[in-house]
């Protein structure tokens, strides 16, 4: 009996939030095999599936990079095993960090193959986290933007995400006062006891702007900005002289394209010498590896903890588990269980 394989095509453009069932149409078709294989190309599974902020963005019915069209698959990263090849450059058996899209089964060119190599005493999917893309953005960011160094107070939006959690513990590795902002105090405590974070605050808390001022007493030196919006303007309010903004996202805004939450503070950003950029890692593809050569260093060391929230289910879920990024559901990497790497058989 063919295997089959299971995919998310995109039915209409969310105003809002994804719409479990609404938004994507969940199609199951036969599974491509080896058969259908042209020369240059590999025939992978997919095991772990990779849920980003950014992935919302995809969704916007405007021109925007990487904008999924009515009809298409949905577009997403994962980490699958090569089950059958015709290239050079990937072998049965191998595991790859592909544009796969959101599917089960799937046929990759040669050129989007990127070998995955676990490093001693990590897990599989940290390779797509801690001390892969996610890690190495937190590493991109402070290293050329955010430039932290000892005594500096240095404050995280979104602290307790992918990003977020990595960008404060390289912060204190650097020798950093680092404040971290979170939303719930089940977070917070975490970032404080767990990861090592000097103050964790909970913005949803009644007095979370006056404890805002309290915990930045000496002003802020460096600002990652994960959420854009009102914690945004506040840390423009509380900036020192020369702060350095490092704008990595504004997940605020992901579902709401039209947002009316500007930024109010835009004088004091003149008026205090702010240097706020934004970036993306492709813009330093060739130090890559240098980042991940660090971060894994850092992990075995135990100077940076990974964190992950894993969604089982399979594929079939991925529409509802996204949202958990926008709800505060997940901490630190958000992923979803296709297939267990365990239970992974050649067929």
């Amino acid at each position: 009996m063919a295997r089959k394989n299971h995919s998310f095509y995109l039915a209409e453009h969310p105003q809002g939030e994804i719409i479990p069932g609404r938004t994507f149409n969940y199609v199951e078709t036969d599974a491509p095999t080896a058969n259908d294989l042209k020369d240059g190309q590999v025939l992978v599974e997919v095991l772990y599936m990779s849920l980003d902020p950014a992935t919302r963005t995809f969704l916007y019915d405007r021109p925007f990079p990487w904008q999924v069209k009515i009809g298409d698959v949905m577009r997403g990263f994962a980490i699958s095993r090569v089950l059958a090849s015709k290239s050079s450059k990937g072998k049965e058996g191998d595991l790859t960090f592909s544009p796969i899209g959101w599917t089960e089964v799937a046929i990759l060119n040669e050129s989007e193959l990127n070998l995955v190599e676990v490093p001693k005493g990590m897990k599989l999917t940290t390779t797509m986290g801690a001390a892969g893309p996610t890690g190495v953005t937190a590493y991109i960011g402070m290293k050329h933007i955010g430039q932290p160094k000892p005594g500096d107070t240095v404050v995280v939006s979104g602290a307790a995400g992918a990003t977020g959690l990595m960008a404060g513990q390289i912060a204190k590795i650097k020798g950093a006062r680092v404040v971290g902002i979170a939303g719930s105090d089940e977070k917070c405590e975490m970032l404080v006891n767990e990861l090592g974070f000097d103050v964790a605050l909970n913005y949803k808390k009644p007095s979370f702007e006056e404890d805002f001022v309290k915990a930045t007493p000496n002003k802020i030196n460096v600002y990652w900005d994960n959420v854009g919006g009102r914690i945004l303007d506040k840390a423009i309010e509380q900036a020192a002289k020369h702060a350095r903004f490092v704008i990595c996202g504004s997940i605020t805004d992901y579902n709401n394209l039209d947002s009316t939450s500007a930024v109010h503070n835009m004088f004091l950003v003149i008026l205090n010498s702010i240097r706020m950029e934004g970036f993306q890692l492709s813009d330093y593809g060739d130090e890559y590896a240098e980042g991940v050569k660090q971060l894994v260093e850092w992990i075995s060391e135990g100077k940076i903890k990974p964190k992950e929230t894993m969604v089982k289910g399979g594929l079939k879920v991925a529409d509802s588990a996204i949202n958990q990024l926008f709800s505060g559901g997940n901490t630190g990497k958000l992923i979803l269980e296709v297939k267990p790497y365990e239970e992974v058989s050649l067929v």
